[in-house]
């Protein structure tokens, strides 16, 4: 065998060799001196990106000068930290005239004699090709050299690096090296090679009585992909009879003259699979590999399949064929497995960002990238790993995650010492590791898993939404998607060229999966409700657990349908967005054990098929206008939200008891005979005071939330229904749709209001704006306000912890905690709380008190703060009750009403 010749290694080999994964390279972006002189100035577009590299080894680190490419910046830092170590360059690496030597060696050797006895996918070519007669007796498809060896994949890859996305190119520099071999034959006729010495006779017969025949013919099923965008994908079977070549069946439904010009993708999907796409060579070929000459790509560009191209991630042109049939090496016998049009439409939601993720919950109809990352609720797999499973599909480098140390200074910090947290930068490069995104997100994290796997989520929604909306032009990415908290750059030019194959793919086909908005116009409607209320009911935050069946209805046909999909066990978190908003509001109507059926829009076919494991013949000819989807959904198992489940465990009483006995305490000593709950929720504060015995004969409560404001109605109703503490005095209990910021005068001069546990989800610019509405124009007598006390969260948090060691790495800090939902928006401390109270107090004169539930009320205060709110003398004595237009102000809507 020829030895490829040698050329002196790069340092970043040097290094590698040398420090092996203890070499760690970090490249950071360096910005021109535009934009050094000028902070505020946007770089143009045509300004080139300049990067550094900081190399990390045991005992030195060193740093670059700035270049243009990546590459450049790590080969520099690599270089600097060889002279500074004294490393001599021993080892050497393949020229391009090498590796063209060792392609001619490695055809000769595949076509040894010897070779016909090994294992090798390749030998069950030859067995066809010594098994016919005529003039197609011992010849072998190029394209089969290209299908089995991944040493010649290898080698043609480094002599040319277009080779890796081209068969073509493949096929070309295979034939250049056979017709270089003296001992190999190319045929004018075809695309064959074959040896000019006959195979030894001994050899042909041990390989021709090898075969095994298990049947008579072989059928599975494949996939035809059309080279026209508007023409449908079809299942189809190929036949192959005993002594038949699969390649043949192949170029017959591809009408073309022979299985030479048959040319094939490398694999998709498992690697352990021959799944492939089969194309026919163009008709140029023939005559430009007889001249040894590579055609030009761009002559191909009008037969490009850029369905099969774009799931391949090489050229595939014209009609394609996508089949898992081949030699491998576990057998000399041809394996054949099914690919069906689910299959298909699977490799095509997996191009999606949230693609792999509906794939792994095994819900594709129901399951929703969520909107937030938590350890302890999330399900699936995690978002770093969906967000390199995105960036390899669409064949880009792996994301950077670029992890930094900050001293925490906000407004919520309570340690005593600048304690350092992490921040999270991701970039996303092209292909050619251009920039395409970089996100530097201000949220910090105790542990760098966290702030990971948060960014990458972050990075996925952003291209959720994007390839949502494929008719952005350039000027428009430059703020598209971009929250006012966070920092997105983006390189719109480099976006819509890396992206311009997927956008022209996706606009005739799974792009319509953008249509599953559809169903949010659609009311949700439940029907078939069966089984007894348990009172176990999900809420925000609660991890539920529900079974369900999705069937495709025909409109006016009352049959079972067809079964599209069915999960015996799911789990979510509501309120993350990790289920499509129907499922939730199905979920959240139901308690455990009751069932319901609900009926949406169907989304697009191709999801349909993606989603189907039956046979989807159905559909060949369907386009589903007529058609409704029908769920039927049992709720499981609901556990409670994680803050509610720390406070259970924590507090006995737990703190939800304690808050509510708090009120009634209040209640009770101020005789009050009305109360109104701002921002009542699904009615937990109402449910509770309607078991304790106090003289309140009018029960309002006011939120924001349809959903939440059913379930409470649903819970007050059966409650009222049967006997209660309060039943005998309670003259009316009234519910409202409306904000807690909007004035309605109906809930004027109310004795007593509450908002429990409400403010921390609004933002604070809206919790002030409550209390000013509050106090200003409901003018109730006694207002009072709980929150979370953000100082005693590392109680609560440290001992909640199902595995504190675990949880916290090594030598760790204890950094600043979490906020106890997610939903907050923020958590005061006692002097942030204090303040925002005070000041309301005495602006609109009412006095106020500071107390709480949870704890001893001594350091680090109690769990959650409360302020009490009392109407002021002089206030008493100027009311007059609201006046002027104000009076008939009344912009809530009445949702329930129970009179006594």
């Amino acid at each position: 065998m020829v030895t490829m010749k040698k050329q002196p290694a790069t340092p970043k080999v040097i290094i590698h060799q040398k420090f092996g994964q203890k070499a760690c390279y970090r490249v950071e972006e360096v910005a021109d001196v535009a934009e050094n002189l000028c902070p505020g100035l946007t770089i143009p577009q045509q300004t080139k990106i300049k990067f550094r590299c900081i190399l990390e080894l045991p005992d030195l680190t060193v740093s670059s000068g700035t270049f243009s490419r990546k590459k450049d910046a790590e080969q520099s830092a690599a270089q600097i930290a060889i002279e500074k170590l004294g490393i001599e360059a021993n080892e050497q690496i393949p020229t391009p005239e090498g590796a063209f030597d060792e392609l001619v060696a490695r055809l000769n050797m595949l076509f040894a004699d010897e070779f016909l006895l090994s294992t090798h996918p390749l030998v069950g070519h030859f067995r066809v090709a010594l098994k016919r007669e005529g003039s197609l007796f011992g010849l072998v498809p190029i394209s089969a050299i290209a299908i089995c060896d991944n040493k010649v994949n290898s080698i043609c890859k480094f002599i040319d690096t277009r080779a890796e996305s081209d068969p073509y190119l493949l096929l070309y520099l295979i034939s250049k090296a056979a017709k270089a071999s003296t001992s190999l034959l190319t045929s004018d006729n075809g695309f064959f090679i074959q040896k000019q010495n006959p195979t030894l006779p001994e050899a042909t017969e041990v390989l021709v009585s090898s075969q095994v025949c298990e049947s008579k013919n072989v059928q599975t099923e494949a996939v035809f992909i059309p080279v026209g965008l508007n023409e449908e994908v079809k299942g189809l079977k190929i036949d192959i009879c005993e002594d038949g070549y699969f390649l043949d069946v192949i170029a017959n439904i591809l009408k073309t003259r022979d299985p030479s010009h048959i040319l094939a993708s490398r694999t998709v999907g498992k690697a352990s699979s021959e799944m492939r796409f089969y194309f026919t060579a163009p008709e140029c070929l023939s005559s430009s590999l007889a001249k040894n000459e590579v055609v030009n790509a761009t002559y191909f560009e009008a037969v490009v399949n850029k369905r099969a191209s774009y799931i391949s991630g090489q050229t595939i042109y014209g009609d394609a064929i996508l089949a898992n049939v081949g030699y491998t090496w576990r057998s000399s016998n041809l394996l054949c497995e099914d690919v069906s049009l689910c299959t298909y439409y699977r490799m095509l939601l997996g191009q999606l960002p949230d693609g792999y993720y509906k794939l792994s919950r095994e819900a594709v109809l129901t399951a929703e990238l969520p909107s937030f990352y938590s350890r302890a609720n999330w399900r699936g797999s995690l978002p770093k790993d969906l967000l390199y499973f995105f960036c390899r599909n669409h064949r880009l480098p792996q994301p950077i995650f670029f992890v930094q140390k900050v001293g925490f200074l906000e407004d919520n910090d309570i340690t005593s010492d600048n304690t350092n947290f992490l921040r999270c930068e991701v970039r996303i490069l092209s292909r050619s590791e251009e920039p395409l995104i970089v996100c530097s997100f201000p949220d910090t994290y105790r542990k760098e898993s966290d702030a990971i796997q948060n960014s990458a989520l972050k990075v996925l929604n952003w291209f959720k939404v994007y390839f949502r909306q494929l008719d952005l032009l350039e000027n428009e990415l430059h703020s598209f998607g971009i929250a006012p908290e966070e920092s997105f750059k983006l390189y719109p030019k480099t976006i819509l060229q890396e992206f311009s194959l997927w956008t022209s793919v996706f606009a005739k086909s799974l792009c319509h999966y953008s249509k599953l908005n559809r169903v949010l116009e659609n009311r949700v409607v439940l029907s078939n409700i069966e089984g007894p209320d348990s009172g176990v009911i999900p809420s925000v935050g609660s991890v539920t657990s529900v079974s369900y069946e999705a069937r495709l209805l025909r409109e006016g046909d009352d049959g079972k349908g067809y079964l599209v999909e069915k999960n015996e066990e799911f789990e979510f978190e509501v309120g993350s967005g990790a289920v499509t908003y129907p499922m939730e509001v199905c979920a959240t109507q139901l308690s455990v054990d009751q069932s319901a059926k609900f009926t949406v829009v169907p989304p697009p076919r191709d999801v349909i098929l993606a989603a189907t494991s039956t046979d989807p013949s159905y559909l060949s000819d369907t386009h589903l206008e007529n058609w409704r989807l029908e769920y039927v959904v049992k709720v499981l198992h609901v556990a409670a939200p994680m803050e509610e489940r720390m406070e259970t465990a924590f507090f006995s009483p737990p703190l939800s008891k304690q808050r509510v006995e708090f009120a009634v305490h209040h209640i009770n000593q101020s005789h009050a005979l009305s109360l109104v709950d701002f921002g009542c929720g699904s009615g937990s504060l109402l449910d509770s005071l309607l078991d304790h015995n106090t003289c309140l004969e009018k029960l309002v409560g006011v939120d924001i939330s349809i959903r939440a404001l059913t379930r409470a109605a649903k819970v007050l109703h059966q409650k009222l229904s049967k006997h209660c503490a309060m039943r005998a005095c309670l003259k009316s209990a009234v519910l409202y749709d409306g904000s807690i910021t909007d004035f309605d005068a109906q809930l004027y001069n109310f004795d007593i209001g509450t908002c429990i546990e409400v403010i921390e989800h609004m933002e604070e610019e809206q919790a002030q704006q409550f209390g000013d509405i509050a106090l200003s124009k409901f003018c109730p007598k006694i207002l009072i306000v709980s929150t979370p006390n953000y100082e005693y969260n590392p109680i609560l948090q440290g001992s909640s912890l199902p595995n504190k060691e675990e949880d916290q790495e090594e030598g760790e800090k204890p950094g600043p905690c979490k906020f106890r939902n997610h939903d907050h928006k923020f958590e005061w401390t006692r002097v942030q709380f204090e303040k925002w109270a005070n000041d309301l107090a005495s602006k609109h004169g009412y006095s106020v008190e500071f107390s709480g539930v949870g704890g001893s009320g001594d350091e680090p205060g109690f769990a959650s703060q409360i302020a009490v709110f009392k109407r002021g003398l002089l206030r008493e004595e100027g009311n007059n009750g609201s006046r002027g237009t104000e009076s008939f102000c009344s912009p809530y809507e009445l949702l329930w009403e129970w009179c006594g």
